[in-house]
């Protein structure tokens, strides 16, 4: 009998899990329970959803090292799409409800604001990693390019931490977390943290015939 992928039954309920929050911030939106500053919450929220799946997916490989369940890597590209898709909305939400559109306001912005200059540095990083996300794009980079490319994704953590932290200035109890979790996901891509790979067992020693009489 043929045992069923436990990631077929995972990836579906992980991808209406990352649809969740934008399904209730639309509906939060719908029935007006933003707060009194609907446009910080939109930004926040997204922010927030933003930063949370990309630790999801930089945790991964730490995970498939340390319990050598190597399927759980293709979870990885939906859950960075889905971060990628929330930064695009916190992005739009800062280039709608915040400049209106407004060119020249969002540069003076970028330029003036460290913590917004880190964090568009960091939504532009992404753009090319969500772009080359596919298998064809793989083949056409080649692996050893594609994956010196996809290393960005912690400068983006980088960035994105930094972002967090000069945004709240004073409380930074949860950018310093998170910060922590991130340089702990560096360290456990260290070798020393992955599983040993199970060599072969050794060939058979051939054993001579034996010796008959009369030889």
């Amino acid at each position: 009998m043929r045992r069923t992928d436990p990631v077929t039954i995972i990836k579906p309920l992980v991808f209406f899990a990352a649809l969740l929050p934008a399904a209730s911030l639309v509906y939060r939106a719908i029935v007006g329970r933003l707060g009194v500053n609907p446009v910080e919450t939109i930004e926040h929220f997204t922010g927030d959803w933003a930063l949370y799946l990309l630790l999801a997916t930089l945790a991964i490989t730490p995970l498939r090292r340390l319990t050598g369940w190597g399927a759980i890597v293709r979870l990885r590209r939906m859950l960075g799409l889905f971060c990628f898709f929330y930064a695009t909305l916190h992005f739009s939400a800062w280039l709608v409800f915040d400049h209106f559109f407004d060119v020249m306001e969002m540069a003076k912005d970028i330029r003036k604001r460290p913590y917004v200059t880190v964090g568009f540095s960091a939504f532009v990083l992404l753009i090319p990693l969500a772009l080359t996300s596919t298998n064809g794009m793989v083949k056409r980079l080649g692996g050893g390019r594609w994956k010196r490319l996809h290393s960005l994704v912690y400068v983006v953590g980088t960035l994105v931490i930094l972002h967090y932290l000069w945004l709240v200035k004073k409380d930074t109890y949860h950018p310093v977390l998170y910060g922590v979790i991130l340089v702990a996901l560096l360290v456990l891509r260290a070798p020393v943290f992955q599983r040993p790979r199970r060599r072969p067992p050794p060939a058979p020693t051939p054993v001579p015939a034996a010796a008959t009489i009369g030889d």
